[in-house]
């Protein structure tokens, strides 16, 4: 299985947007924070509390989001296309195929949680993000 997924951007507000999002359409709302994650503890106090990931789920509805405090961050930038999946064949394939043309930002790698992510900028300016769940074994 594999789908492609909106995946929204925030300048320290993603936590607040997502709750917001959540009662316009319901769903269960999972947020991780940066002190969450196994590197937290090395970051500044002031970015702890920003989300690295939040995601809410109804039905068929995924909508995910992160917060990142940057002054590049403009309305029209902070969209991307999220293809997820459990198969590593098809993130690769995929990641190869949008990367003709285009700039990487982040190769595709193994993660803190066992999966496997990247990022890259298509020929046409559009930014897309590659996430390959672990699988449960």
């Amino acid at each position: 299985m594999y789908q492609i997924i909106t995946y929204l951007t925030f300048n320290g507000n993603c936590r607040e947007a997502m709750e917001f999002y959540r009662g316009c359409i319901g769903g269960e709302l999972d947020v991780q924070t940066i002190s969450e994650t196994p590197e937290g503890e090395k970051f500044p106090d002031d970015l702890k509390n920003l989300v690295v990931n939040a995601s809410l789920k109804k039905g068929n509805i995924l909508l995910m989001g992160t917060d990142l405090r940057d002054e590049d961050l403009v309305n029209g930038n902070t969209v991307s296309i999220l293809v997820e999946s459990e198969d590593e064949y098809i993130i690769k394939k995929y990641y190869k195929n949008l990367e003709k043309g285009g700039s990487p930002i982040h190769p595709l790698k193994k993660n803190h949680w066992g999966g496997l992510s990247g990022e890259l900028t298509d020929k046409y300016g559009h930014h897309w993000l590659f996430h390959c769940k672990r699988r449960e074994e």
